[in-house]
């Protein structure tokens, strides 16, 4: 892996702040089909990706503070531990709008790094037992491959059992 700059641009924030935090990474890019009922599962099904080593990024609102989950695409997010994980009592999912002005990207292209706004964030635990993962690099069709540990560490994360099967 090293680091690989999107064609035709700049990147995108997450891809910036990757490159500016010194992480190595690789970028996955493919056709997003608008079709798709779930882009996890489209990302890891173009990319030929296990699943399990794929994340998606949700945003949910923890005792009404937004915070940031992020979860194998193969399962689904449990609030009640998302909401344990972060101190809170109870947790829904955010209104996308309101998810899609805080991080400052589109539903379906949410990156878990480089949002306008640094939100609380879960890891889930499951991304430690991978060499790499991939999560979203900020646009639809664009995911990003790197090391949990860096994951976690620039999105300034704690790590739970937050996704279930």
């Amino acid at each position: 892996m090293g680091r690989r700059k999107q064609a035709g641009g700049g990147g995108t924030p997450a891809t910036v702040a990757a490159t500016r935090a010194g992480v190595r990474f690789t970028l996955h890019a493919y056709e997003h089909d608008p079709a798709s009922p779930s882009y996890g599962e489209e990302a890891a099904r173009a990319m030929g990706t296990d699943p399990a080593r794929v994340f998606k990024t949700l945003v949910a609102e923890v005792d009404g503070a937004l915070t940031v989950a992020v979860v194998p695409v193969s399962g689904t997010l449990d609030l009640k531990a998302l909401a344990a994980a972060v101190g809170g009592k109870r947790a829904v999912m955010a209104d996308p709008a309101a998810a899609e002005r805080a991080t400052g990207y589109v539903r379906g292209g949410i990156s878990p790094l480089g949002q306008r706004r640094r939100l609380p964030t879960v890891v889930d635990v499951s991304a430690g037992e991978h060499a790499t993962v991939c999560v979203s690099a900020g646009r639809r069709g664009l995911e990003i491959e790197l090391a949990p540990a860096d994951l976690v560490r620039l999105t300034d994360a704690v790590t739970a059992p937050v996704g279930r099967d």
